[in-house]
């Protein structure tokens, strides 16, 4: 459920330092050791970007499906693209089977998505680019 809130420039600032530094440190881990978490890390960067650029906006995602609706959001407001939601939307559903089911993800998932996960956090720091 969207609500309309105030543009929170500080908060959006905060999760885009946030971000960086989870993706800092995960540059920095062996993400064939720990794929798993290499997941939920690429995850996490890309919900904490999507959830500052809508904070910029005055937008508050709530509720029961907040994360699937960000993420449709996000992708139809900056023309990300089908491919990109779909893809997306994997990804959070693997990130939550792996909170809630103990699901794991094999290095080779991580190796053949890795470029696709990159170019969409890229594309997405860009648009938070002027936040800075």
């Amino acid at each position: 459920m969207q609500i309309k809130i105030g543009a929170d420039r500080q908060k959006a600032m905060a999760l885009i330092k946030m971000a960086k530094t989870t993706l800092e440190r995960l540059k920095e881990t062996s993400q064939d050791k720990y794929p798993t978490n290499a997941l939920t890390d690429y995850y996490d960067i890309l919900h904490k970007v999507m959830e500052a650029l809508v904070s910029v906006e005055g937008i508050k995602i709530k509720g029961e499906g907040a994360h699937q609706e960000l993420i449709d959001y996000v992708c139809k407001r900056y023309e990300l693209g089908e491919p990109a939601r779909r893809f997306l939307q994997e990804l959070r559903d693997y990130r939550n089977r792996v909170s809630y089911e103990g699901f794991m993800i094999t290095p080779a998932y991580i190796k053949a998505n890795f470029k696709k996960i990159e170019e969409i956090i890229n594309k997405l720091m860009g648009f938070a680019g002027a936040l800075q």
